[in-house]
C-alpha cells in the first residue's frame, strides 16, 4: 500500500494587522491509498486550514504557506512548488473538495446539471451531451431520486442533505484520487448526517478514492475513517489507527474530545464533561505544550518545553510529557476508550 499524499512539516501562517498568526505549526501525517483519514479538533485547531493548503486554496496575502512545508501527492508532485496554474489542472481533476455549507459553494443560477458537468467538460473534454450523461449518472451514484429531470433544477430546489449530495457528486465527477470533505455534515440534522457518511463510504469502496474528512466530532467519523490525526493550536498531538484513538486514547485532550461525545454504552444521565478554557493565542503560540494551561495533568516541563512525538506502536503516536518514562503514571479517564469493543 502506497501513500497518496504525505504532509511533512506544513506550516501555514496569516500575516495580520496583529501580528502573525501561526495556524499550522509543522503538521505531519500522510494517507494511503483508499484508506479514509478524519481529522478531528476544536474550530480554530488548524484543520481547516491544513485541508485548504492541500488544495491550495490559501489566499495569499495574507497567508502563507511557509518554505520548508511539503504536500507529495501520488508520490512525485510537491503541492506547495506547482504554479497556480499546474494547481488547476490538479484540483477538480485528482482532488475533490466538498465544503461545509452547500448554498455557498453551489452557483445558484446554474443548474446542478450544468456544475457538474462544467467540471467534466474542462479536465475530461467531454462534449456538452456526454458531460450531461455523466452528471445524471453520478446524481444516481449519490442517491438522488429522478436525476434525469433533477439535473435540470436550481440548487434552491433541493434540500440542505440533497444539495450536500450535489456537491459530493461534483467533487466525484472527475474520479478525483482525493476526495477532502470538511466539515461534510455540520449543517445537517443527525438522520441526514448518517445519510451522508454512509454515502461518502459506499462511494469509496465503489471508486477507490482516498478520502480526508475534517471534523470537530469524533463520533462522526467512528464509523468511516480508518486514521485519525488530532490537532490541537496548529499542531499534531495524536494520530493512529481509529482503534487505538478510541479505546487507548494517550494525549489528555484526545480524552477531553471523548469525554464530550455521547457514547451508546453511557447511561442516560451521565453528563458528558466538556473541555474547560479556551485555545491559545496563535499570535504569540505558547513555548511549552499549547494544551498545558488547560491540561489537568500538566507538569511544570509542560510549560516550559513542546512534548515531541512518542511513537507507541507502528501506527500510534502522540506528543505529551505524560509519555515520558520518568513521568508519574496517570490514570485515564474512566469514561474514556471502550473496554469491549464490538465492531
Amino acid at each position: 500500500m502506497n501513500n497518496i499524499l504525505e504532509v511533512k512539516d506544513l506550516k501555514v501562517s496569516f500575516h495580520t494587522y496583529a501580528g502573525e498568526v501561526q495556524a499550522v505549526r509543522g503538521v505531519t501525517f500522510n494517507l494511503k491509498k483508499g484508506e479514509c483519514l478524519a481529522i478531528v479538533g476544536e474550530s480554530g485547531c488548524g484543520k481547516s486550514v491544513t485541508s485548504q493548503a492541500i488544495m491550495r486554496l490559501i489566499q495569499t496575502p495574507p497567508g502563507e504557506i511557509k518554505a520548508d512545508s511539503q504536500i507529495l501527492f501520488d508520490g512525485k508532485t510537491d503541492i506547495v512548488k506547482l504554479t497556480d496554474r499546474e494547481m488547476e489542472n490538479v484540483r477538480g481533476s485528482e482532488m475533490g473538495m466538498i465544503f461545509q455549507d452547500p448554498m455557498t459553494s453551489l452557483n445558484p443560477t446554474m443548474k446542478v446539471g450544468s456544475q457538474i458537468a462544467e467540471g467534466l467538460i474542462k479536465h475530461q473534454g467531454l462534449s456538452r451531451q456526454a458531460a450531461r450523461e455523466r452528471a445524471i449518472e453520478m446524481l444516481r451514484l449519490v442517491g438522488i431520486p429522478n436525476p434525469e429531470s433533477r439535473v435540470e433544477q436550481y440548487p434552491h430546489q433541493f434540500s440542505g442533505g440533497m444539495r450536500q449530495r450535489v456537491m459530493i457528486a461534483i467533487a466525484l465527477a472527475c474520479n478525483p484520487k482525493l476526495l477532502i470533505a470538511d466539515e461534510p455534515t455540520t449543517a445537517l440534522d443527525v438522520t441526514i448526517q448518517a445519510q451522508i457518511l454512509d454515502l461518502m463510504r459506499d462511494l469509496q469502496e465503489k471508486t477507490g478514492a482516498s478520502i480526508i474528512i475534517i471534523t470537530h466530532d469524533l463520533g462522526v467519523v467512528a464509523d468511516v475513517a480508518q486514521k485519525v490525526v488530532v490537532m490541537y493550536a496548529g499542531k499534531v498531538v495524536e494520530n493512529g489507527l481509529i482503534d487505538d484513538v478510541f479505546y487507548n486514547p494517550q494525549h489528555p485532550y484526545t480524552w477531553g474530545l471523548l469525554r464530550s461525545v455521547p457514547r451508546l454504552d453511557s447511561s442516560k444521565d451521565e453528563d458528558l464533561i466538556p473541555i474547560e478554557g479556551t485555545p491559545p493565542d496563535l499570535i504569540a503560540p505558547p513555548k511549552g505544550c499549547a494544551f498545558a494551561p488547560r491540561c489537568p495533568y500538566a507538569m511544570e516541563i509542560c510549560m516550559e518545553q513542546d512534548p515531541e512525538m512518542t511513537k507507541l506502536d507502528q501506527n500510534h503516536s502522540a506528543a505529551c510529557w505524560l509519555l515520558h518514562p520518568n513521568a508519574p503514571k496517570v490514570e485515564r479517564p474512566v469514561e474514556v476508550g471502550g473496554g469491549h469493543h464490538n465492531g
